[in-house]
């Protein structure tokens, strides 16, 4: 099935790709920004935000296409933590995180054209992380990889800060930052996925 994927994230197109899904990918230049604070209605507005201005930019040019839109945030103690400023706010959110249990909430919305009327579908995920100790010394050698500047709650699941999850309760792929299994139920509860 295609999909257009509005967001930029290399980790949502490889989860898509590698389920089966054949992607275009346009990026959405929604500001990211809201006042909500329950993790869960916030990652379902932004990820709504962002999948309705790419249909809309792509309305005339796509036909039956499902456009998907995604946003993904680390939630602790009831502080939502999205993608560290700097290299100190990362240090802040890894030291934060080290030895507790959070949850990751992704959300996702679905749009497509039915019956020539604008229709989406929102839902979110969400899955519990453990983290183990971290030494400063951790800290700070992961963050010079620089691979936690462009993820919500510095650190990617994927990577090499797999070694300090102790482990999670939930959808793997959801941390990664995209539940695929459950983006598949829901088309396939929609009657959206094609033949």
């Amino acid at each position: 099935m295609k999909l257009i994927l509005a967001s930029g994230s290399p980790r949502r197109k490889e989860l898509l790709s590698r389920a089966g899904f054949l992607l275009d990918i346009h990026v959405s230049d929604c500001k990211e920004e809201s006042a909500c604070t329950n993790p869960g209605l916030l990652v379902e507005e932004l990820s709504h935000e962002k999948a309705v201005a790419v249909w809309k930019e792509l309305e005339d040019q796509i036909a039956d296409t499902v456009v998907l839109g995604a946003d993904t945030v680390v939630s602790i103690f009831g502080n939502v933590l999205g993608k560290p400023s700097d290299e100190e706010d990362a240090y802040r959110k890894l030291r934060f995180l080290s030895g507790k249990t959070h949850e990751v909430y992704t959300g996702v919305t679905l749009v497509k054209r039915v019956n020539e009327q604008m229709q989406c579908h929102t839902f979110h995920e969400c899955t519990k992380v453990h983290i183990a100790q971290l030494s400063e010394e951790e800290i700070r050698a992961y963050i010079a990889t620089k691979d936690p500047m462009d993820k919500a709650g510095a650190y990617g699941i994927q990577g090499i800060f797999g070694k300090f999850v102790s482990g999670i309760e939930g959808d793997y792929n959801n941390v990664v930052g995209l539940p695929v299994a459950r983006v598949y139920a829901e088309l396939k509860k929609l009657g959206w996925l094609e033949d």
